[in-house]
């Protein structure tokens, strides 16, 4: 049995901008039924997700609907709303597609806190955009009221921009690894797990968003994964992508990686984090192996037939 770490993208819980609770909960339900697949051909899954359009939407929310009465929480908290709600609709979804197929397994949810370091230079260039757009003249008001960093995105508007620091450890890694080895099916690190600071075992949440392949390629290292599979919204990674010489990649080395991100082949906030991750995870162990695919495709890219296979 092979011990696979899952890394889903948060739009795997929404098609064409399908949003409403029901709406995920479908698409919960979609996803389910491929991942217990997996569990059927004999793999041991431990599941960490994205949460980039649920958190954007309960801070749409906290924006909106803020009051003295109910007052706005900090993303940090925000963060952890997303893991809970994700989860939930996760491990019902799970626990289904379980009971359906006669499979005699649990599935729990790990609020996960991830410790960054205080010293990452991701908290002197804030870079990852967060929450609504606004016009310049608001997001410049909301920056002095509200300490804030803004930035204009790509021509769309102004958006608040968080650091977004690299994972050093998982608080919960002993929970997670104990019920992973006791056969549970565990799902944790959602959205990269809430960034927290580490003092001597004094814990702070920072406002922060944690990449979740790298929280992933993480925790994959902490319980003893031999695969990580990183499942996006293409079938492999590919070097001149959206041009006419577009070539997959199918199986490639680590210097081969290398030399790829070195051409600058690979969008900064879009493939080359993953692959980044992916890179880590292979470097920690030679006997590991990280795998990039969509959800379509994870079946047959475990099986060698799709995806893009990275090995030493």
């Amino acid at each position: 049995m092979s011990r696979i770490v899952i890394a889903l993208g948060g739009n795997a819980l929404q098609i064409d901008g399908a949003a409403t609770a029901e709406e995920q909960k479908k698409v919960a339900s979609l996803t389910a039924k491929r991942l217990i697949s997996l569990v059927e051909a004999g793999h041991d899954l431990i599941i960490g997700h994205g949460n980039g359009p649920q958190v954007g939407a309960i801070l749409l929310h906290e924006e909106n609907c803020a009051t003295a009465a109910a007052p706005s929480m900090p993303l940090e908290t925000d963060g952890a709303m997303s893991q809970g709600q994700i989860g939930y609709w996760l491990q019902q979804a799970i626990g289904d597609e379980l009971r359906a197929r006669n499979i005699d397994k649990d599935v729990a949810t790990v609020v996960t806190q991830t410790v960054v370091n205080r010293d990452d230079p991701a908290f002197l260039d804030p870079s990852k955009p967060i929450g609504p757009f606004y016009d310049e003249a608001t997001a410049q008001k909301l920056a002095t009221e509200r300490g804030w960093t803004v930035k204009e995105d790509a021509g769309r508007g102004w958006r608040r921009v968080v650091p977004s620091p690299r994972p050093v450890n998982i608080v919960e890694k002993r929970v997670v690894r104990g019920l992973a080895d006791s056969g549970v099916l565990v799902i944790a690190t959602g959205g990269g797990g809430v960034p927290v600071f580490d003092d001597n075992g004094d814990l702070e949440g920072v406002d922060a968003v944690i990449d979740k392949d790298f929280a992933a390629a993480l925790l994959g290292r902490i319980v003893d994964a031999s695969i990580l599979l990183i499942l996006t919204a293409v079938d492999a990674v590919a070097i001149g992508y959206n041009t006419d010489h577009e070539t997959p990649l199918n199986e490639v080395s680590l210097s081969e990686l290398q030399q790829h991100i070195d051409a600058g082949e690979f969008a900064p906030g879009s493939m080359l984090p993953k692959v980044q991750a992916a890179m880590e995870f292979v470097q920690f162990r030679p006997e590991n192996v990280a795998i990039i695919t969509s959800i379509e495709q994870a079946q047959a890219a475990l099986e060698g037939n799709a995806g893009t296979t990275i090995r030493t």
